[in-house]
């Protein structure tokens, strides 16, 4: 019971360091990571960073098989997004110890997963993962909403623009960036209307795009101040 205290517990003093302490390992493998992306290194601060990497590897494993241990059930933990996220920032360092093949070593990319283990020690972070569970599907009904609006709005300035512009608009598929740029009212400017039909209705879906952009803010806004409530 001590054990799980420490590992999953923060209100104690052994618990607050063994979060610290992980918490500070994690930033010490972002920045040995960043660091090995300069070019030029020296073969001694390769050897450094090497080492960086191996003991934050080690104590990211002994990390995972703690709380593998210690939880309650070891399922639900290994399938659960913090221990996907505490496996997948170790595992890459695995799959490409001893294996010259440059192709596995993309999978050193992932230990920008690292990163993401940050939230599970920060209460803010963990606030904003249960408004998005709130909010899960109200976002998903607004994402599908949000892609009708993106495959009309394209289908709509190909038929206006298309005799125009054949070269931009040349299919639906070809006019899908036009529309992504406008809903999102980016508006690179690339590719433009140039018809008045065009250009009017741009105006209505601009129109529509200032709520694709507000909609899912007040649904998130509002799923917060529920997670705030139940903490």
């Amino acid at each position: 019971m001590k054990m799980k205290q420490i590992v999953e517990g923060a209100d104690t003093l052994a618990g607050r360091a063994f979060d610290l302490s992980i918490q500070a390992m994690i930033v010490v493998s972002i920045v040995a990571f960043s660091v090995e992306t300069l070019p030029n290194l020296e073969p001694k601060t390769q050897s450094v960073l090497a080492a960086i990497e191996l003991i934050c590897v080690a104590i990211f494993t002994v990390e995972y098989i703690l709380r593998f241990a210690v939880a309650d059930d070891r399922v639900q933990f290994v399938t659960s997004f913090f221990g996907v996220i505490d496996l997948l920032a170790v595992l890459p360092f695995y799959l490409s110890l001893g294996i010259d093949l440059r192709s596995v070593r993309a999978f050193r990319l992932l230990r920008l997963f690292r990163i993401l283990k940050l939230a599970r020690y920060n209460k803010a972070v963990q606030r904003f993962h249960r408004a998005m569970v709130i909010a899960r599907e109200e976002l998903i009904l607004f994402g599908a909403v949000a892609l009708i609006l993106l495959y009309l709005s394209s289908v709509g300035i190909y038929y206006f623009e298309r005799d125009a512009q054949p070269e931009a608009f040349q299919s639906v598929f070809h006019s899908m960036w036009w529309a992504v740029a406008t809903l999102t009212t980016v508006g690179y400017g690339d590719i433009y209307p140039v018809t008045v039909g065009g250009r009017c209705f741009t105006f209505f879906v601009l129109l529509v795009g200032l709520g694709i952009v507000s909609v899912p803010a007040g649904l998130v806004a509002s799923a917060l101040s529920k997670a705030r409530e139940d903490d």
